[in-house]
């Protein structure tokens, strides 16, 4: 009986170096995706931030805008006017309107 040689395959350069560059290619698409998912969480955090940010100061600014409302008010004038001694004249009152 003859014993049957078994040929080993072997890779030429060129396709190691494919093989190679393919393997490199997956790792980096991989690893790319991981960082620009990491910075578009990181952006997310801080648009929602800069949300909070803006609600909380339009509260405020809504506060003292009904402030400004109440102490403008007629009989908050008028208290006023009687306290220093004058006399309200409404023809002396000027209404600026933006």
């Amino acid at each position: 009986m003859k014993r049957v040689k078994s040929r080993k395959m072997r890779m030429s350069k060129k396709e190691k170096l494919l093989y190679i560059t393919g393997s490199l290619c997956i790792v980096l698409t991989v690893v790319m995706k991981l960082f620009c998912g990491a910075s578009i969480g990181h952006l997310n955090l801080s648009v929602e931030k800069v949300r909070y940010e803006i609600d909380e100061q339009s509260k405020k600014n809504e506060s003292l805008t009904m402030k400004v409302n109440e102490l403008t008010s007629y009989d908050n004038i008028k208290d006023a006017i009687k306290d220093m001694g004058l006399a309200y004249n409404n023809d002396n009152i000027i209404v600026i309107d933006k």
